[in-house]
């Protein structure tokens, strides 16, 4: 029985869709589950695949554009890729403290470039994932990011619409994306029900597209951003899967 998981971030903890067949003729069955740690996924050892929205592997110096997965899927999105922040140097992504953080970023970047707000509140999660991530857990726990995903499972071609405009869920947006999802095996009810305390629209249908590259992964379906990825100082893989 495969089994898997699609993860997105979200303001009380992390937002996981379960993607599993009990038959191999059946199709999915779909369980959303909001956990606090990242760790309890983790621990689960009847998911095959874990597909998290949050950057895994840290350069020591960040170049202009960031890593190589960002600077790879960019130009594939469209109007859709200031969805991919630029990551910065781990010395970076360690600081507590924003003002630290900055200063860090362009201590650490060439060029020299500080960090934006919405990428440091995203830093404990990176950090959260980084403490228990290491080469060996690769086989199982990969990077996606889901409006790239949307554009393998789109034919390869960008949406249209944004799901989010001024930091609020866009319903056409959303539509558009519950429309597609549609077609990979999702109840229509699953993809418009309510999310769980603390987690937005947006994050439950971005958990649900993880979700089917979780299951591109396990049928050895996906391909990585960049083909031949560069490795951290710790030795993690640094690229995004789709």
């Amino acid at each position: 029985m495969l089994r898997v998981a699609g993860i997105d971030g979200c303001r009380l903890g992390w937002i996981a869709v379960l993607r599993d067949y009990e038959a191999q003729d059946a199709p999915p069955r779909h369980t959303l589950l909001q956990l606090p740690r990242f760790a309890e996924l983790l621990a689960d050892p009847g998911i095959s695949v874990l597909a998290v929205d949050m950057p895994i592997g840290l350069p020591e110096r960040a170049g202009a554009g960031g890593r190589g997965p960002e600077r790879c899927v960019r130009p594939l999105l469209g109007e859709r890729q200031s969805s991919v922040f630029s990551v910065p140097a781990r010395a970076a992504v360690f600081c507590d403290d924003y003002g630290e953080a900055c200063a860090a970023a362009l201590a650490t970047s060439d060029p020299p470039r500080k960090v934006s707000r919405q990428a440091f509140h995203l830093f404990p999660k990176i950090r959260e994932i980084d403490a228990v991530m290491t080469p060996a857990l690769e086989v199982r726990v990969h990077e996606v990011h889901p409006e790239l995903a949307f554009w393998r499972l789109n034919g390869e071609r960008a949406m249209s619409l944004p799901k989010k405009v001024k930091s609020a869920a866009s319903m056409p947006g959303i539509e558009e994306r519950i429309a597609l999802l549609g077609r990979y095996g999702y109840d229509e009810a699953f993809l418009r029900q309510r999310p769980p305390s603390g987690a937005g629209r947006d994050d439950l249908i971005d958990a649900c597209v993880n979700a089917v590259i979780a299951e591109r992964i396990a049928q050895g379906l996906a391909t990585p951003f960049p083909r031949a990825p560069e490795r951290d100082a710790r030795g993690l893989r640094m690229a995004i899967w789709a």
